[in-house]
């Protein structure tokens, strides 16, 4: 058991946390092994979050004065918090695959870029396309008008050149050319 002088650190060490994130979802983890634990830490430092069991008066006091004061106020039971200052997608969707393969990890509420969220909303972020995902989408629909350019412009020699080999096969450029030329009325004949 931790003395005070211990939970004082833990709780200036997750406050300073605290006011550099912008994402949290709250759970419970009661009834999961240790196992499953390790592989939940493991899971959300993956994509750049942090899991931490809490002791709810350390997280009520550690929330005081930063914007997540209303998600971990009157906490009761016991708590746990995965939270992130990047991609709340990310740790969302991995927190999803936990609570679906974890009975025992049951989501309480989240807090995202200022607004305490429900649990259905967690869900439908975990739904969401990831930030590099959008960063992929975004680049192709740049690249794309650019490689049309390109093939247009590459398309011109290589019309020039079709339509220059067909005219030297049929024999419009050879010597009947200049025939076709002279047999042509003369322009002040045409008037």
């Amino acid at each position: 058991m931790k003395n005070k002088a211990e939970k004082k650190v833990q709780g200036e060490d997750l406050r300073k946390q605290l006011a550099t994130v912008s994402t949290i979802i709250l759970s419970t983890f009661q009834g999961i092994t240790v196992e499953e634990d390790s592989k939940l830490r493991r899971s959300v430092e993956a994509v750049g979050g942090h899991y931490q069991v809490l002791k709810n008066r350390v997280a009520m006091r550690a929330s005081e004065g930063t914007p997540t004061a209303d998600l971990l106020k009157n906490l009761k039971g016991t708590n746990s918090i995965a939270y992130t200052a990047t991609d709340p997608v990310a740790l969302a969707k991995i927190l999803t695959k936990v609570a679906k393969d974890v009975p025992a990890f049951k989501f309480r509420a989240g807090w995202v870029e200022g607004r305490v969220i429900s649990i259905e909303d967690i869900t439908a972020l975990s739904q969401l396309p990831s930030k590099e995902e959008l960063i992929s989408k975004v680049m192709f629909l740049l690249n794309a008008p650019a490689q049309r350019i390109a093939t247009a412009l590459a398309a011109l020699p290589r019309n020039l050149a079709v339509v220059t080999s067909e005219a030297v096969k049929a024999n419009k450029f050879g010597s009947g050319g200049s025939e076709a030329v002279a047999a042509a009325p003369a322009p002040e004949a045409a008037q």
